[in-house]
């Protein structure tokens, strides 16, 4: 039988990726290393990781149509992600990112504009046929930003904190980028991973959907919450020795 997808709702966009050796100067003129157009979001980003680890996936998220949607489209298909639950958003802006990409840290630096695209709508989501896939993944990982905006000092304070405020019976995800990443479950035992970072961080651009993905795939395949944050993490940290994706598997 053929095996069910995963599918991943939310944002694609046009990441327009400068690649420098330091970060620049405010009202200045450098010269790139290189420059390169790479579809971005994070429900894009998982798919692709997911779909180099080798889990059947599909995309479902809203669309401009235009150049950048064919663009995006054909690279979405060149990974064999399936776009059936792409949605045409006639008369609006295709989102963007600017992103400055530090090649001496591995910084990146993002500006994003989503002027007026909507967000998938729960009447959308009801047309899915949901006896096609095995996962579904909203943004239900709890991301460092968010965390600290929430007065959190690390993962393992952030899942306990977090945690009265999930459905009975979940499991909280919150990766703390080189401090590794922690869970917490029904069980009330926080589970921790260490990070893996490479011999040299090349790209951090998309870590953590890195990261979000290849905990999907583990616990997609019945591993515990242990093997899926390790898992998590190395797969992370690999990326972040790369440029893009090509070559994390």
């Amino acid at each position: 039988m053929e095996e069910k997808r995963i599918l991943c709702i939310g944002l694609v966009c046009l990441d327009i990726i400068s690649v420098v050796d330091k970060y620049p100067q405010e009202d200045s003129d450098t010269r790139c290393l290189s420059q390169r157009w790479q579809r971005g979001g994070n429900a894009s980003n998982s798919c692709t990781v997911l779909a180099l680890l080798g889990a059947p996936s599909a995309f479902m998220g809203s669309l401009a149509p235009g150049h950048i949607a064919d663009f995006t489209l054909g690279d979405l298909r060149s990974y064999g992600i399936d776009v059936s639950h792409v949605i045409p958003r006639t008369g609006c802006s295709f989102p963007a990112s600017i992103v400055i990409s530090n090649v001496t840290n591995g910084s990146r630096t993002i500006l994003h504009m989503n002027r007026n695209l909507p967000d998938v709508t729960a009447e959308d989501f009801q047309k899915v046929d949901l006896a096609q896939y095995k996962w579904i993944h909203w943004e239900v990982f709890v991301s460092k930003d968010v965390a600290r905006s929430l007065g959190f000092s690390s993962a393992a304070e952030a899942v306990v904190g977090l945690y009265p405020r999930v459905k009975k019976g979940a499991h909280i995800v919150c990766a703390w980028a080189e401090e590794g990443a922690d869970a917490l479950g029904p069980d009330e035992t926080v589970v921790h991973s260490d990070s893996f970072p490479p011999e040299t961080v090349v790209d951090t651009l998309g870590a953590g959907d890195t990261f979000n993905a290849s905990v999907i795939f583990s616990l997609s395949r019945g591993q515990t919450m242990q093997e899926a944050l390790t898992f998590g993490c190395r797969v992370a940290g690999k990326k972040c020795g790369i440029q893009g994706y090509d070559g994390i598997i």
